[in-house]
């Protein structure tokens, strides 16, 4: 039950307060760098020599990975999974580029070299497994609704048939919502031109994953709500290219040792967690 709205939580009271991690004190609290001594010829020794990995990321998903228009830092669990991984490869945080990426281009990214790995909330799913493997999962959410706070004709996906609904182009959220609950796709690119769609009337509802849709909300409070229980299981992966087995039997072992050292803790804490709640459980890594 964590899982699908104590995670939310979690956002909403980070959105509301501004707190989602990446100060001077949380840039160095989950990743530390290592010793490393990698295999000749791995994507590991590759990057590890070359000083530099490029990561994939969302930059509008707040408590998730979030670029702040002030700063421009980047903030989030996601990040800190990411500067962990980093460090995890002898790299210093100053040696991770990341990208900026959306739903519809991970895994064109991930194949045409744009990106060394994906960490921004990418669900695992057999259709993408045909085209990019994962690494995880690292953490698991569930799909939520986001609508009008005056609008009360929708509570749940079962009063979505005929309801425009946005989410973004590729996402397995718009996917789940036309296919099995009747509902008119709307897709945009990102997230924040959904709820800008919202905002205006333009569309009955926004979709994706609970975490994120609360923490626009706490944004919006007199104009926006989240409605029901979540209606399906999320597990986000780390994306890298097919056929890499080396690299991503190597990923999951820093995704389990990060559950074991405290390092996974320490990062949940420090974003979604600073809202109070309770961590969850780690979930159990597929090494498919």
């Amino acid at each position: 039950m964590f899982r699908r709205i104590g995670a939310a939580m979690a956002v909403a009271a980070l959105a509301l307060t501004g707190a989602c991690g990446g100060g001077d004190d949380d840039k160095s609290s989950t990743a530390k760098a290592t010793d490393t001594n990698f295999a000749a010829g791995t994507t590991m020794a590759k990057l590890h020599d070359a000083k530099k990995i490029t990561i994939g990321t969302k930059y509008d998903q707040p408590g998730i990975a979030y670029k702040d228009p002030a700063s421009g830092d980047l903030q989030g669990f996601d990040i800190e999974i990411a500067k962990y991984i980093g460090a995890k490869l002898g790299l210093d945080e100053n040696q991770i580029e990341f990208k900026e990426v959306i739903s519809k281009n991970r895994e064109d990214f991930i194949k045409n070299g744009s990106v060394d790995l994906v960490i921004g909330s990418y669900s695992i799913t057999d259709e993408r497994k045909k085209v990019v493997d994962f690494a995880g999962p690292y953490y698991v959410t569930g799909q939520q609704l986001l609508v009008a706070k005056d609008d009360d004709s929708i509570k749940g996906p079962d009063d979505l048939k005929g309801k425009k609904v946005c989410s973004v182009t590729g996402s397995t959220s718009i996917a789940t919502v036309e296919e099995k609950y009747g509902a008119n796709p709307v897709p945009f690119g990102t997230y924040t031109e959904c709820v800008n769609q919202l905002t205006s009337g333009s569309v009955d509802a926004v979709t994706t994953d609970g975490a994120i849709l609360l923490g626009y909300a706490a944004r919006q409070p007199d104009k926006l709500k989240v409605v029901g229980d979540a209606f399906s299981t999320e597990n986000y992966g780390i994306g890298l290219k097919r056929g890499d087995t080396k690299f991503r039997a190597w990923l999951n072992d820093q995704i389990e040792g990060s559950f074991k050292d405290g390092s996974w803790k320490k990062a949940f804490e420090g974003t979604l967690g600073k809202s109070g709640v309770d961590t969850p459980e780690p979930p159990k890594v597929d090494r498919y």
